[in-house]
């Protein structure tokens, strides 16, 4: 069975608190926004697409149990509390996606004379728990696409190897994942002879997180330290880099954990393809490059104590940026649920409807 990161049922809403993870597994319940911005800011959840759907979430448990006046009412609580959701972390662009589509669900909702305010709410907890039901669907479609182009490209036996950053699966989406997704649908078709995950320094979301998903999944893996990438190229066959990302720019600029970058700059190198496998909704058109995506900076702690134990020299100061950003001419492949797209050819997603 595929770890359940987030619960949703009646109205109630609990996350896995993914800060304890590996040595304890506990749910917490999220009650309502403030509790929604707490646990998407202290990365107790985290992920892009989770991130949406969580904060959401968040928000639905509050519009269920409230009693409005009137829909003007409604759409005003609901188009500020999205917005306050959206601070939590500002790179990741789901969230403010969502927000954007929501608070127009909303403006139509309370534009429309035949829907009565208790209608309106109905409506909108549908609209917010279908993400759950369409974000498991987008990310098997990922999976299956993105196999089906990394082994197109290789010859012999079929069997890859294949390297992966920060956290993809089912702990930062709503299940299934997606570049941890595209391992899985490898995986499935008994192609995957290993996986390599880096422990993703400071937060150490490869080492916790996707070492956990991929023994709970019984994948054939391996982890190693971030600096190894460069040695383990040169040494080993690599078939692919497969990783997620928090915002992709219009011209295929990628944001995702910090040290993605340097990854596929010696994928380059080495002539391995490196892919980014994302929904639409990491697609941000609104930016043409990865100049204009913001970089959240988190806290030197992070760098400077394990657990709670110093391991940095104190007095020392810290530069912690959360994400780095991967230009598109590094890029083979943006794996999404409708296809794979090369970096240049992202636009037809948006000018051309998609069946």
């Amino acid at each position: 069975m595929t770890l359940q990161a987030i619960k949703w049922e009646n109205g109630k809403l609990e996350i896995l608190d993914q800060i304890l993870l590996p040595a304890m597994s506990r749910y917490i319940s999220v009650r309502g926004v403030e509790d929604g911005w707490k646990v998407i800011n202290n990365m107790q959840v985290r992920g892009a697409p989770a991130i949406a759907i969580v904060g959401c979430l968040s928000l639905a448990t509050e519009i269920k149990n409230e009693k409005y006046i009137d829909k003007k009412n409604l759409r005003q609580d609901v188009e500020g509390k999205l917005n306050y959701l959206v601070s939590a972390r500002p790179t990741a662009v789901n969230m403010k996606i969502a927000a954007d589509e929501l608070i127009q669900l909303a403006n139509k909702l309370s534009k429309d004379e035949t829907v009565n305010v208790i209608e309106m709410q109905e409506r909108f907890i549908k609209a917010i728990e279908a993400m759950l039901e369409k974000d498991i669907a987008d990310n098997k479609a990922i999976g299956d696409y993105g196999a089906q182009e990394i082994l197109k490209n290789v010859s012999g036996d079929n069997f890859v190897r294949i390297l992966t950053h920060c956290n993809t699966g089912s702990l930062a989406t709503a299940g299934y994942g997606t570049a941890l997704g595209v391992i899985r649908s490898l995986h499935k078709k008994n192609s995957l002879e290993l996986v390599y995950c880096s422990e993703t320094r400071p937060y150490n979301q490869g080492a916790r997180l996707t070492a956990y998903e991929l023994v709970y999944e019984n994948i054939p893996a391996t982890l190693i330290c971030d600096d190894m990438v460069a040695a383990l190229m040169k040494s080993r066959n690599i078939s692919a880099v497969v990783v997620g990302a928090d915002r992709v720019a219009a011209n295929g600029d990628t944001a995702n954990k910090i040290g993605t970058y340097q990854i596929a700059i010696v994928a380059k190198y080495h002539n391995v393809p490196f892919y980014v496998a994302a929904p639409r909704t990491s697609i941000d058109f609104s930016i043409p490059s990865g100049d204009h995506i913001i970089i959240e900076e988190r806290p030197e702690r992070e760098l400077t104590h394990i657990n709670d134990q110093r391991i940095a020299a104190p007095g020392i100061q810290c530069w912690n940026p959360a994400f780095d950003v991967t230009p598109a001419n590094l890029i083979k492949g943006i794996i999404t649920e409708v296809g794979v797209y090369r970096p240049q050819d992202l636009l037809q997603l948006k000018t051309h409807e998609i069946n």
